[in-house]
């Protein structure tokens, strides 16, 4: 099952069978450029390239014409071969002004599979999640609804156990699409956790036990955050700040929760991922949750290296963030002066 969902064109190919609706693009992994530019013209642009092995944003290029289209198969080869050995790259309708929404799912070893309902993961850089919430402000009953019934029809085409996410790409006419799978825990789980008091690590080590789960789809009941609290220089490209922490205060209270690793007088390493902390809190209401997440910011203390605690201050007091009113594009358009205190 993981080797169905671990390359992306063998998980999407896996789901257009299994009934899934998934972004229009190429069959498979694409020959050369030349093939490349006649799908693009037949799906239209803008498109994306997409390393088949790929993740964190590695491997992907947007494309708006023709001319851009052997460049940015270049590059993106290139990127692809360093990060995974594998430079297989095909291509997709790049779809515009999207939401990032995934469904946490649960299967046992029975055929038995279950969502616990969504989390949006919308705000990010170069692909990279920032923030993570449930329940999504862009979501309806109608359309979680439609969207759990997929993931689940996903997880039961390849016979899934385990806790696994799958992920989509959600249209501004809350069209969705299925755009990858993950076959593990995730970063972001503690929000799914919070919302719908569930331990997912504890339901993970049930079903390896051969213990079945209930059947049953869980929603939320409560609304959660997760900020990514990452060893990164926010004005500077959010590039990685490696170095010795001075002075480490975790931010406490009521529905608040730190998972972290690092304390005063660790040392950060180059060689690893930038996260070294997530925070989350939960309250009853997004409006309240944002309030506690701002008060949680305002506690957390890291000295000794840049962190992206600056960033997450500032976008608790975006008003379009406030509102609900974002997508993966939101970093575009993001006043990074607005971090400066």
């Amino acid at each position: 099952m993981i080797n169905k969902m671990g390359d992306k064109v063998t998980a999407k190919e896996t789901m257009i069978k299994a009934g899934v609706p998934v972004v229009p693009g190429s069959d498979g992994l694409l020959k050369d450029v030349k093939q490349g530019i006649k799908i693009a013209n037949q799906i239209g642009y803008p498109v994306i390239l997409k390393a088949t092995a790929g993740g964190g944003g590695k491997g992907m290029r947007i494309v708006t014409k023709d001319d851009e289209f052997e460049d940015a198969w270049d590059s993106a080869r290139k990127e692809a071969k360093a990060s995974f050995t594998n430079d297989g790259i095909y291509v997709e309708k790049y779809v515009v002004e999207p939401r990032h929404i995934e469904f946490q799912i649960v299967g046992d070893q029975y055929g038995n599979v279950c969502h616990l309902s969504e989390r949006d993961c919308s705000i990010q850089r170069r692909h990279q999640k920032l923030v993570e919430e449930s329940p999504s402000p862009f979501m309806t009953p109608e359309l979680r609804e439609k969207m759990g019934e997929a993931a689940i029809k996903a997880g039961k085409s390849i016979n899934y156990e385990g806790v696994g996410t799958i992920e989509f790409l959600v249209d501004k006419f809350r069209n969705f699409y299925f755009m990858e799978m993950n076959t593990r825990i995730q970063v972001e789980h503690p929000v799914t956790e919070e919302v719908i008091d569930h331990d997912l690590i504890k339901e993970q080590i049930k079903v390896a036990a051969g213990i079945p789960i209930s059947g049953k789809n869980y929603y939320p009941t409560m609304h959660a955050m997760e900020c990514r609290i990452n060893a990164e220089d926010i004005f500077n490209g959010f590039r990685p700040n490696p170095g010795k922490i001075t002075s480490f205060h975790s931010a406490k209270g009521h529905g608040v929760r730190v998972d972290t690793h690092v304390y005063a007088g660790y040392s950060v390493p180059p060689f690893y991922d930038s996260m070294i902390a997530k925070l989350i809190c939960k309250a009853q209401t997004r409006e309240d949750c944002i309030k506690k997440m701002q008060r949680a910011l305002d506690e957390f203390v890291i000295e000794g290296i840049k962190t992206t605690i600056p960033f997450h201050k500032a976008l608790m007091k975006n008003e379009a963030f406030k509102s609900g009113d974002f997508n993966t594009g939101f970093m575009n358009t993001f006043d990074m002066d607005n971090c400066k205190e």
